[in-house]
């Protein structure tokens, strides 16, 4: 009997030393490395994603220390930055420090139009009020670091699904409005598409797009390191084709971010940390091979 207990109570400790280390939300840097053609120098980018306005420390520190540390040339927020529910506070305070200090550029995620038409056009004002560049259907050249490149953004498709009493959505549609911003690219350069939506690769890569940054799926949520990549992503379902990390198709790259929301979920991440992207652009010659 007391083999049998002894059994149970390390058995029990075991499974307890597997699940306790998945509920840590410490950040986590995650570093990606993409071949650009006719890049004339290399370009690092943060990408951040998701943040839905939660905790980083006194002022954000944790999260602009670790960015800073990096050296990005340049910032990249692939939306829900800010949250419908919680307070924009924590929002404000990061963007505010980046903005002055980096090019930065945003796109809408599902959240900000959860806010509502004011609610849409407080958060909205309170971004270009910190210096941050939204790009909604169109692409802006930038030089950065000795390096150019086309960044294009669109807006998140919910903007049209259920916001089509706005006036700025009365016409045309997600796909439109990427094509739009594609053809608005500096012509030869290479293009990165800013977007909050992972599922729609097959568009991003039909019109041509080199490299797509994106979160939105927020690591599935739920993983098994090895096993299973992600549970659960909004609007991919259960067993999320597009969760987090590197995907390719038809020569279009699509790097997912995880996020960094952590109060804000219903449910906590389990094996998916909230993570800084870093993505370093290493120039490659058109004629060599990659």
């Amino acid at each position: 009997m007391k083999k049998k207990r002894g059994l149970l109570l390390l058995l029990f400790a075991l499974l307890l030393c597997l699940i306790l280390p998945g509920f840590v939300s410490s950040l986590r840097l995650v570093r990606y490395e993409v071949a650009a053609e006719g890049l004339t120098a290399p370009l690092r980018i943060a990408l951040v994603t998701d943040l839905h306005a939660c905790a980083y420390g006194e002022g954000q520190r944790i999260l602009l220390d670790a960015m800073e540390e990096q050296g990005p040339d340049l910032i990249l927020l692939g939306g829900d930055i800010f949250d419908d529910q919680l307070p924009d506070e924590n929002a404000v305070l990061f963007l505010r420090e980046i903005g002055g200090k980096y090019p930065c550029f945003y796109v809408t995620g599902n959240h900000e139009y959860w806010s509502g038409e004011t609610g849409f056009g407080e958060k909205m004002a309170a971004l270009e009020a910190c210096g941050v560049l939204r790009l909604s259907g169109e692409a802006v050249s930038v030089d950065a670091a000795g390096a150019k490149v086309s960044v294009c953004g669109v807006d998140d498709p919910d903007a049209w699904i259920s916001r089509r009493g706005w006036a700025e959505y009365r016409a045309g549609s997600f796909s439109e409005q990427a094509a739009r911003a594609f053809d608005q690219a500096s012509p030869g350069s290479f293009t990165i598409l800013l977007t909050h939506r992972p599922e729609e690769l097959e568009l991003y890569a039909s019109l041509g797009f080199d490299l797509v940054l994106a979160g939105h799926a927020h690591g599935g949520q739920w993983r098994i390191p090895g096993i299973l990549n992600g549970l659960y992503a909004p609007d991919q379902g259960l067993f999320p084709a597009w969760a987090g990390g590197r995907y390719e198709k038809d020569g279009t790259v699509m790097i997912v971010s995880r996020g960094l929301a952590r109060e804000s979920t219903r449910l906590p991440r389990f094996y998916n940390r909230p993570e800084l992207v870093m993505i370093q652009l290493i120039p490659i010659d058109r004629d060599t091979d990659s």
